[in-house]
């Protein structure tokens, strides 16, 4: 098979693997190979193990999830705007992949999700850090472990949903308003530019 037809399977495996696993988070590798209309051999050539496809998953969301944060921010000189967009733009992304997040956590631990958003928190803690110094925001806590909090935050409000003690639709919002708040924003001023960057 050339690598140009393998690469070409193996993103068909992850797309189809990402579809039946948020559809069925107990799907086996049987039901993902007759789903990607492949053996199971083909899929086992790819990925080793179930642990192994959807840890490779959860590297592609966390690309784009990096390149979501990357896109909010880029070009926004205001660093509360360009937490806010990068909050709304993550959210996008976050919001397809929230059910691969709880079941990843059952393969892949906290610590090593958490590794992988190492880039995207040093990113969110120079916007932060770029706030704390023009007095855009004011926390207690330096911008390194806001960034933390703001991860948690994402975590948090993905599992509401999927909990059903959020909806969906305004998780997105809330997310970059909480954002603001807990970097120290009034939150009326936190609605209202969040309200002003929403389509």
């Amino acid at each position: 098979m050339t690598s140009g037809r393998a690469d070409a399977n193996r993103r068909r495996i992850e797309q189809v693997a990402l579809t039946e696993l948020l559809r069925d988070p107990d799907a086996s590798m049987d039901q993902i190979a007759r789903a990607a209309g492949v053996v199971r051999r083909t899929v086992y050539g790819h990925f080793p193990s179930r642990e192994a496809l959807i840890s490779a998953l959860v590297d592609s969301a966390v690309d784009s999830v990096a390149r979501a944060h990357a896109s909010g921010r880029e070009g926004v000189d205001d660093p509360a705007e360009a937490l806010a967009r990068a909050a709304l733009a993550v959210w996008e992304i976050a919001d397809r992949y929230r059910l691969l997040v709880a079941l990843a956590q059952r393969s892949i631990t906290m610590e090593g999700i958490r590794e992988r958003l190492t880039p995207v928190r040093e990113a969110c803690a120079a916007v932060l850090q770029r706030g704390l110094d023009e007095g855009v925001f004011t926390s207690p806590l330096p911008a390194a472990a806001l960034a933390y909090v703001h991860e948690q935050v994402l975590f948090g409000l993905m599992e509401a949903v999927n909990a059903g003690a959020l909806a969906a639709d305004l998780a997105g919002r809330s997310a970059a308003q909480t954002m603001l708040i807990s970097a120290g924003m009034p939150a009326g001023r936190a609605a209202e530019l969040v309200g002003s960057l929403e389509p």
